[in-house]
């Protein structure tokens, strides 16, 4: 098998990437410039190739079957290396020091990448840095489509632990947050029978510091009676705490600042307060590129001079 498929090349790797895209023979023989006969054979040379049919043939196009968006999927994955070797080798080449697509959780770890994209700016002041901000759920789903080269944050599932490589970097406290006015600031430390009552503001169910408050609440056998608003913006929960009564479980490095500047309060209470660790992310198997490894020095220097968040 493994001698069919190195006669695979790089021009079969393209036309399979438009086939699947358009699922039309016509109009991939169109977009590769060569007749519809002869896109045709080449079909048939690669499923020859690889000893297996990809497509089923339907009256008004193409389907691919289970091995065709199988070996879809490779040749994308191929085509889209390659064209980072190409942007990467010509920016290197002119002198430059490529790109960077870094994707990132709020909080602790916001604080540990400003740092880190200064110093690497410092270092390589040609480098061009794209920053996603997202929780962690989404970002390890760019991650795998490569839309982004390296992520700060957590695992969601077991499962990803197989697919992507973990370094830790740094642990993280949370606040029970709320706005000036509360009646709470200042009082008694409630528990989490008290605290049930109120109504509050969570992050969406995929996300780890979902799980953090919804488990609080089911480890003492309570649910939210009172409210629920559901919002992955940290933005638009300042604006709604500070407008109404409602509590919010939030990452201390997010909301010190907002506390320090008395914008909001934080509520003293006995519940447990530590979010599960975050660390660098990238895709298991794969090579780091020059600029992604030189990245995760950076961060990883400034990580292991600056204690964990309590």
């Amino acid at each position: 098998m493994l001698a069919q498929v190195s006669r695979l090349r790089f021009r079969h790797l393209q036309f399979l990437d438009i086939l699947g895209k358009t699922r039309n023979l016509r109009l991939a023989a169109e977009q590769m410039h060569m007749t519809q006969p002869a896109a045709t054979k080449v079909l048939m040379d690669i499923e020859e190739m690889l000893e297996a049919r990809l497509f089923d043939r339907l009256p008004r196009g193409m389907r691919p079957n289970e091995l065709g968006l199988f070996t879809l999927r490779y040749a994308h994955s191929a085509l889209d290396g390659h064209r980072k070797f190409i942007d990467e080798f010509s920016t290197l080449k002119q002198g430059g020091h490529g790109h960077l697509t870094i994707g990132a959780i709020s909080g602790s770890a916001a604080h540990l990448l400003i740092a880190a994209v200064a110093e690497l700016q410092r270092l390589r002041p040609l480098l061009v840095v794209k920053v996603l901000e997202q929780s962690s759920d989404q970002l390890i789903v760019w991650l795998a489509e490569r839309k982004i080269d390296v992520m700060i944050g957590r695992f969601t599932q077991d499962s990803q632990r197989d697919q992507f490589q973990y370094e830790r970097l740094s642990g993280e406290s949370l606040h029970i947050t709320a706005g000036l006015h509360h009646p709470l600031r200042g009082a008694q430390p409630p528990g989490v029978k008290e605290l049930s009552r109120w109504p509050w503001i969570l992050y969406p169910t995929s996300t780890a510091l979902r799980k953090v408050s919804d488990g609080i609440f089911s480890d003492a056998g309570l649910s939210l009676t009172s409210g629920i608003v559901e919002t992955p913006s940290f933005l638009f929960a300042l604006e709604l705490l500070q407008s109404t009564n409602m509590l919010s479980l939030q990452p201390a490095g997010l909301v010190d600042k907002y506390v320090r500047r008395g914008l909001l309060t934080r509520i003293a209470s006995e519940l447990p307060n530590r979010m599960p660790d975050f660390g660098l992310i990238t895709l298991q198997g794969e090579p780091p590129s020059t600029a992604v490894l030189a990245f995760m020095d950076v961060i990883r220097n400034i990580a292991d001079q600056a204690p964990d968040t309590d």
